[in-house]
């Protein structure tokens, strides 16, 4: 730029054109990175207190040039009184905002703020100013990198760059040792290999030193401190001053000027002009500052970071909790898991050191992400001790993540305490292939289920409630007590208008309804024979499975027969796992009908006006619970509904915050999501009622297979829990495993059905014997599945599972499985024929047959509108038929379905197959008996 020389020689350091260049630049790089990554939109904050005019004019400088080369900007004017905390809670909240990449503070602040405790308090990462402590203590080190370099000195070595100015091997002086400008300079001219001398005010031999500098910058704020003839001649003079000096002459009454004296233009071979020289540059490296700070926040959360724990396995394999307590010290702080997984601090709630809540936010912040991998893992018809599916369930996504190198996500439903306490243990997986920390997971986590009994609860006591209360008061007694005057005024709280409504009554005021109005929504009249809501608790208790309440002489002799359910049982346990945001959870839980009128009308929540107390109750456990397994993969935990009379999945939210996290990286990771039971039940409503209420397709089911289950399938003995095994389960049996192999043959067909392929995931057992899983192996790829692999991550974790982990990848990168996904009946069936689809096509039932009561339910709930819904199959897990007895793949039956319910709330109907038990009780010899704690360590012992 040697045209630009001035007429007194030195060549003028033109800062604003400088500056407009490097904004061009900017505007084309935004540009071209938005146009290649559509989800990158670089944003700043302007945080200001006060009104001061210079602070908005420069506030309004910086809002029109990020606007030029589009970057969002943001100005957040707060008021002058506002008090530190305050302040510090702005902060913070920008903090951790991932949606915002830089944040400044505006200065001056007040004087009842701290200068020095704000600037520190933004996170070093996005202090595009570049004046953190730890941006400024990485630039004093001869080899660090600081997230941001200060924007005025920043421009100043700019500036010497665009003109090609030499620095290594000159000699620098810097006049000025300010944190903002001085100190910054001369540490970065230092970098690049000057020789710098920093003098201040109490340099005794300045002009001597600035005589000999090839390189000067003046930051001292003194007008013209540096006199002409100080300048060495051809020197490079980068002038930061910007001082106001009387000028009459002006019609400010004032002019600009520099620490350099003009004059000294007839030496230097360089300098900048004052104005138009730093200033404009200063700006323009702000903006280069965002924009860089954009992308590195973009690049790294197009990243999950594969950190795992290392196992140290043991042989023999201890127990469960054993094991947890031995890699205990392995396992990583849930705010480190976060970061890992690219989660803005404000996503996670932490819940002690190993377990956070993650908001669903992180769905809005990730909506143009694609998904990764979705990969369900049912099973084939269990034995009573179960068959490995959360053990395969976490032992896959430990392969995936620890083995593979892929981002891998476990989903699995959280464990209800009833099984814990009595015959089956906890259900965190098992061996090397567990979820962590598993005491945890199995006793309250983070209350989830907690806050589902007292939802349900408190769904019960209101309907007892309301019927005592319509047997025990006149209309208008109701009516004064359901609408007591406020301040004068009565006034119908928000639920009753909603009812209003349903009843096509268009008032809004209590006063204007007749007699007649009055009575209709104030009597609900509820059946007591048919109140359909039962109460529910945590607990295997036998002694509440059928109860009577209102014995006490207070409730006037409204006994009625009620009983408890296990809470996992609520219908609320299913809307949590079905709904998709908090405002479909709302709209579940008010239409969940909890009894019929004596006029045969469903009552709702709604109806009883406990909608927003349970929205409120359930708010916190709408959000999944973050763990990990034993290798260091994440693991979603959340919602634990029944398999046999619900769903028996884990949480749609779950799911898709997993796939959006594990979407982000170029190759895209794997959600391992767990069915329950077998595949005739967890995974046909995995297909029919989860995916149609989620809209997910996954790409492949991993079918659990065990020796042992298929023996039992082909004739062997019961297996009974606390029972020893017989002899034919742990030697070797090739008939007897080879007449048992036509269960998992149906399951792998119905998996095909489906549309999808399936992978069989042998289970193996140390007593299953080589030939024998071969056998189960060839005559499963004969039988249609993808593959089929033994694996052994209960004794090895992850890596007993690597080649099940590399045919999934490799399954899911054919796309052989979703392709063809396909529910199996249409919405527009009506109840009955989707009944027997399920039967004939996936049971292999010849026919259903249907009591009187199931009959005129079906009639009903047709006549209700609510035949759309899908079913939910409610049957034993332990046969494709409702007997339990009849093993293998029986065909040709009848399926009698003895009742039918509807689960509004949840969206489903289900049928009632045979006797179903909604409460365990305990057996002769529970878990309990093994469980305590030691006194000395405060570990917990005997939980498996």
């Amino acid at each position: 730029m040697s045209d630009m020389q001035s007429t007194s020689g030195a060549v003028r350091l033109d800062g604003k054109a400088i500056a407009e260049q490097v904004r061009v630049e900017l505007a084309a790089e935004v540009a071209e990175f938005k146009a290649a990554h559509p989800m990158f939109r670089p944003k700043l904050v302007a945080l200001q207190v006060g009104e001061r005019s210079d602070s908005s004019v420069y506030i309004r400088q910086k809002a029109k040039a990020c606007k030029e080369i589009g970057v969002e900007f943001e100005h957040v004017q707060l008021d002058n009184s506002i008090q530190q905390a305050e302040l510090d809670a702005r902060v913070d909240s920008i903090n951790n905002d991932p949606a915002i990449h830089g944040l400044l503070v505006q200065l001056p602040l007040p004087a009842h703020l701290s200068t020095r405790h704000v600037v520190q308090s933004i996170r070093a990462e996005k202090d595009v100013d570049g004046f953190h402590a730890e941006n400024i203590g990485w630039l004093s080190k001869r080899d660090g990198s600081p997230y941001f370099h200060p924007c005025t000195p920043l421009g100043c070595i700019e500036l010497l760059k665009r003109y090609n100015i030499a620095i290594a091997g000159k000699r620098a002086v810097v006049i000025g040792r300010s944190d903002i400008v001085g100190a910054p300079v001369a540490m970065m001219l230092t970098k690049l290999d000057a020789t710098v001398t920093l003098c201040h005010s109490r340099t005794a031999n300045i002009e001597e030193l600035v005589r000999d500098a090839d390189i000067l910058v003046v930051a001292i704020g003194q007008p013209e401190f540096v006199r002409a003839d100080w300048v060495k001649p051809g020197a490079a003079v980068v002038d930061v001053g910007m001082n106001a000096m009387d000028d009459a002459t002006k019609k400010a009454g004032f002019r600009w000027v520099g620490d350099v004296h003009p004059g000294a233009a007839a030496h230097a071979g360089f300098l900048t002009p004052v104005p138009g020289g730093v200033g404009p540059m200063t700006v323009a490296m702000l903006l280069r500052n965002v924009v860089a700070s954009a992308k590195r926040h973009y690049a790294a959360a197009s990243t999950v970071r594969i950190v795992p724990s290392v196992l140290n396995l043991a042989d023999p394999v201890p127990s469960d909790i054993v094991i947890a307590q031995a890699q205990a010290s392995a396992l990583k702080p849930i705010a480190q898991l976060g970061a890992e997984l690219n989660l803005a601090p404000r996503e996670l709630e932490p819940h002690g050191r190993h377990a956070a809540k993650v908001t669903l936010d992180v769905l809005d912040r990730l909506d143009g992400i694609r998904n990764g991998h979705y990969v369900v893992v049912t099973g084939i018809s269990p034995t009573p001790l179960g068959e490995g599916k959360s053990t395969v369930t976490v032992g896959l996504a430990q392969a995936l993540y620890a083995h593979l190198g892929c981002a891998a996500f476990a989903c699995v439903r959280q464990p209800s305490q009833g099984p814990t306490f009595g015959i089956k243990g906890g259900a965190a997986g098992g061996g090397y292939s567990q979820v962590a920390p598993m005491t945890a997971m199995n006793l309250h986590l983070t209350g989830d289920i907690h806050a589902i009994s007292a939802a349900n609860n408190l769904v019960a006591a209101a309907v007892d409630a309301r019927r005592f209360h319509e047997a025990t008061q006149t209309d208008a007694q109701l009516m004064a007590r359901l609408c007591p005057p406020k301040r004068g005024m009565s006034q119908f709280a928000a639920p009753m208008l909603r009812r209003l409504q349903r009843l096509g009554i268009n008032k809004t005021r209590p006063e204007d309804l007749d007699a007649d109005e009055v009575a209709r929504f104030v009597r609900l009249d509820i059946d007591p024979e048919r109140i359909v809501w039962r109460r529910v608790l945590d607990t295997n208790d036998r002694f509440l499975r059928e109860i009577t309440i209102g014995e006490a002489s207070t409730e006037r002799g409204m006994s009625r027969r009620t009983g408890f359910d296990i809470a996992v049982a609520s219908e609320i346990m299913a809307v949590l796992a079905l709904t998709t945001s908090l405002a479909d959870m709302r709209q579940r839980l008010a239409r969940m009908v909890v009894a019929m009128s004596r006029a045969g009308e469903p009552i709702t929540c709604d109806d009883i006006g406990v909608t927003g107390a349970l929205t409120v109750l359930m708010k916190d456990a709408l959000s999944p619970t973050l763990m990990q397994t034993l290798e260091g993969s994440p693991v979603f935990v959340h919602a634990g509904p029944f398999a046999n009379i619900a769903h028996g999945n884990s949480s749609i939210v779950a799911d898709k915050i997993a796939l959006k996290l594990v979407g982000v990286p170029a190759e895209p990771g794997f959600v391992v999501t767990e069915a329950g039971f077998g595949a005739d039940i967890g995974f046909e409503k995995f297909v029919n009622i989860k995916c149609r209420a989620s809209g997910l397709v996954p790409d492949v089911a991993v079918i659990v297979a065990t020796v042992r289950a298929l023996k039992m399938h082909g004739g062997g003995p019961d297996v009974v829990p606390g029972k020893p095994l017989a002899d034919e389960y742990t030697r070797e049996n090739l008939e007897l495993l080879e007449r048992g192999f036509a269960n998992l043959r149906r399951h792998i067909e119905n998996v095909n059905k489906m549309g999808l392929a399936a992978i069989v995931a042998i289970n193996a057992f140390a007593t299953d014997t080589q030939a024998e899983l071969e056998l189960v192996r060839a005559l499963a790829r004969d039988a249609g599945a993808y593959d089929a692999i033994p694996t052994h991550l209960w004794a090895k974790g992850g890596a007993g599972a690597v080649e099940l982990a590399q045919a999934v990848a490799r399954c899911c990168a054919d796309k052989s499985g979703a392709e063809g996904f396909r529910f199996l009946y249409d919405d527009n069936l009506s109840i009955k024929e989707k009944i027997e689809a399920i039967a004939k096509q996936v049971y292999r039932a010849a026919s259903v047959s249907y009591s009187e009561e199931a009959e005129r339910k079906i009639e009903q709930f047709a006549a209700n509108g609510w035949s759309s819904m899908p079913i939910c199959m409610a049957k034993t897990q332990y046969s494709f038929s409702a007997d339990p007895a009849l093993k293998g793949a029986p065909e040709g039956f009848d399926l009698p379905i003895r009742d039918i319910r509807a689960s509004l709330g949840a969206g489903f109907i289900y049928p009632l197959c045979g006797a179903m038990q909604t409460l365990p009780g305990l057996p002769t010899r529970p878990c309990f008996y093994d469980i305590d704690i030691d006194e000395d360590t405060g570990d917990i012992v005997g939980l498996f």
